[in-house]
């Protein structure tokens, strides 16, 4: 469905994007991760054709973007981070509208229209002025807008950015369902959510894919690192101090607790850590409540990656 070849974006003679190449099959839901300023929203604008890269393809079921753009979209359905709306239009006069400019044929459109709005919970709002709905009810006016004409692939840039938590609940629900009927591309912050929704990740950072597989399979390879928890009672910070004093230990934090107990979760890279851990607290007269190896979340994944700006690429 989408096909990246060394597609690379500068601006000002900064590097943006830098020769980045992936693929996402037909029937996909990929999460598309990345920190501020790594490279996400340029590439999404460059997938859908809104941007010209300075270099390299991509290729939207069978379409170059870039030689055949209009076919290319007809594939699309981009709701972009800040998604344009006319305020000032009914959500049925501007559906009706955007289905026009989209080609949907004029027998069509009212059909299109009625179904999207079901899709995506609007069937009420239809004579409401869009600038007198609700940020989340705006939100439901733009995925409405991209479904319009039927597209294969939805591209979603930070769709609940903005929201209360009711609203993003909401919304994302409604990703939930559209990702049953269509290829997903989706860029978000709220990582359980594309931990519970997506079967792929790929994090960019630095302008370059550092990541693309499952989040178990980033989770397995990221497993030499074990993430330890342990709770000790005693004054934090000088247990802290020797917990780091172990050559094998990387990264401590620490989060007091009640009755003078304290949990502390430790990074570490050495095989055997919890033996040594053990044997630290015993040397050392520490009582121990607690000691186990912790799953990593991907939220863990995603910093674990990005933290070195991406000097090791995984699953690539």
């Amino acid at each position: 469905m989408i096909k990246v070849e060394n597609l690379t974006k500068n601006f000002a003679g900064q590097t943006a994007v830098d020769d980045v190449s992936f693929e996402v099959e037909r029937g996909e839901i990929v999460g598309f991760l990345g920190p501020n300023g790594a490279g996400k929203t340029t590439t999404m604008r460059m997938l859908t054709g809104f941007l010209q890269p300075t270099r390299g393809a991509v290729e939207i079921a069978g379409c170059d973007v870039f030689e055949d753009p209009i076919e290319a979209r007809r594939h699309i359905g981009y709701m972009p981070e800040s998604c344009p709306l006319y305020h000032e239009m009914r959500v049925d006069e501007y559906l009706t509208f955007r289905a026009v400019i989209k080609g949907v044929p004029r027998r069509a459109i009212r059909g299109r229209r009625d179904t999207v709005k079901e899709q995506c919970g609007l069937t009420e709002t239809g004579r409401r002025i869009i600038g007198q709905l609700s940020k989340g009810y705006r939100q439901r006016v733009g995925l409405a807008d991209s479904l319009l004409h039927e597209p294969d692939l939805l591209i979603l840039d930070e769709p609940t950015v903005g929201l209360d938590p009711n609203q993003i609940r909401e919304v994302r629900e409604l990703i939930r369902q559209l990702a049953k009927r269509h290829t997903l591309l989706l860029s978000t912050h709220i990582l359980p959510e594309v931990e519970m929704t997506c079967r792929r990740i790929l994090i960019i950072n630095g302008g370059r894919i550092v990541a693309s597989d499952t989040p178990d399979s980033l989770q397995k390879r990221l497993m030499g690192d074990a993430l330890i928890s342990v709770e000790i009672p005693g004054d934090g910070a000088t247990i802290k101090a020797g917990l780091l004093e172990m050559e094998a230990v990387d990264v401590v934090t620490h989060e007091p607790l009640d009755d003078g107990w304290h949990r502390f979760r430790i990074d570490s890279s050495a095989p055997g850590i919890r033996t040594q851990i053990f044997d630290c607290a015993v040397s050392k007269g520490w009582k121990l409540r607690e000691l186990h190896l912790e799953s990593r979340s991907l939220e863990d994944i995603f910093v674990a990656i990005t933290r070195n700006n991406g000097e090791a690429e995984v699953g690539k």
